[in-house]
């Protein structure tokens, strides 16, 4: 079995293999290496909720990099932090770069607290989107999202011909459509036409329902970034919370996504952002070479 980012000092780093080192000449021809973390979010356990790679630098990486890495880890995202430029964040998936992404935000504030700072109690990273700010809360981690107000629109034939249910209402976001159906078994149970969500106009298609035992339930297609179905979508919550707080006459909710994986996330509709909160689990940390 190999582990990843084990070195020797003194010497080029070092490859474990059955308990046994060895150098590895090829190690010496790259450029750069760099720590990475893998971590899960909106959940309290391994193998759940959603997962994504973050990467601490100092120096430059290019776009182009980045992009390779993002694809190389073949996770929904990938966020990047400049702690040059006073953490300025970039988001990547396996295909695109985007301007926001809440889980790999969560996941970042998590490596933070835990690896870059960890007398700190919140944090900023710098966004395509403005300020994110993340506060540690007890065992929780609290985000700020740019709250994402929802425009009604008229497309419920082609929404639900591409959902493969019938949709009751249709809104549009910043990013994404979000079609709202009757209950929370069709979100559950729907069997979406993937290629269909492809040729829309929009980064995904969010589909919710009022919950059972949660406040609102959802599932959010993203073909369009490479993620046929993401896990835990953080930045879709800005939309949904939105939505629902004004349908539901609450500030205050508990939802659910109820993809495969899972997640649950408390979300709080305030006057300009929606606070959503969530837990983290590491999976992987280990070393990249370029």
């Amino acid at each position: 079995m190999f582990l990843w980012g084990c070195s020797s000092a003194g010497r080029a780093p070092a490859l474990h293999a059955g308990g046994q080192e060895f150098d590895s000449p090829q190690l010496h021809q790259f450029k750069m290496n760099q720590k990475i973390y893998f971590v899960d979010t909106f959940t309290e356990k391994t193998f759940s909720g959603n997962a994504a790679g973050v990467v601490f630098h100092k120096g430059e990486i290019d776009g182009s990099t980045m992009q390779n890495i993002a694809f190389e880890n073949n996770l929904s995202e990938t966020a990047f932090i400049n702690t040059a430029k006073e953490n300025e964040i970039k988001f990547y998936s396996p295909t695109i770069e985007v301007d926001l992404c809440g889980h790999a935000t969560l996941a970042s504030a998590f490596i933070f607290f835990n690896f870059i700072d960890k007398k700190a109690t919140d944090t900023i990273f710098k966004s395509n989107r403005g300020d994110l700010k993340v506060t540690k809360k007890e065992d929780s981690l609290v985000m700020s999202l740019p709250k994402d107000y929802p425009r009604k629109i008229d497309d419920i034939e082609k929404i639900s011909d591409a959902l493969n249910c019938q949709v009751i209402e249709v809104f549009r976001g910043i990013d994404d459509f979000l079609a709202i159906v009757k209950d929370e078994s069709i979100v559950e149970t729907i069997d979406p036409n993937i290629e269909k969500i492809a040729e829309l106009d929009s980064r995904g298609l969010i589909v919710s329902a009022k919950g059972e035992t949660t406040d609102f339930t959802s599932r959010v297609f993203g073909p369009n970034v490479g993620v046929d179905e993401d896990p835990v979508t953080g930045s879709a919550h800005a939309l949904l919370a939105t939505y629902w707080g004004d349908v539901l006459n609450l500030q205050k909710m508990k939802a659910r996504q109820a993809s495969k994986r899972g997640g649950e996330l408390i979300c709080e509709v305030l006057e300009n952002n929606v606070e959503i909160t969530g837990k983290a689990k590491l999976y992987l940390q280990g070393e990249i070479y370029f």
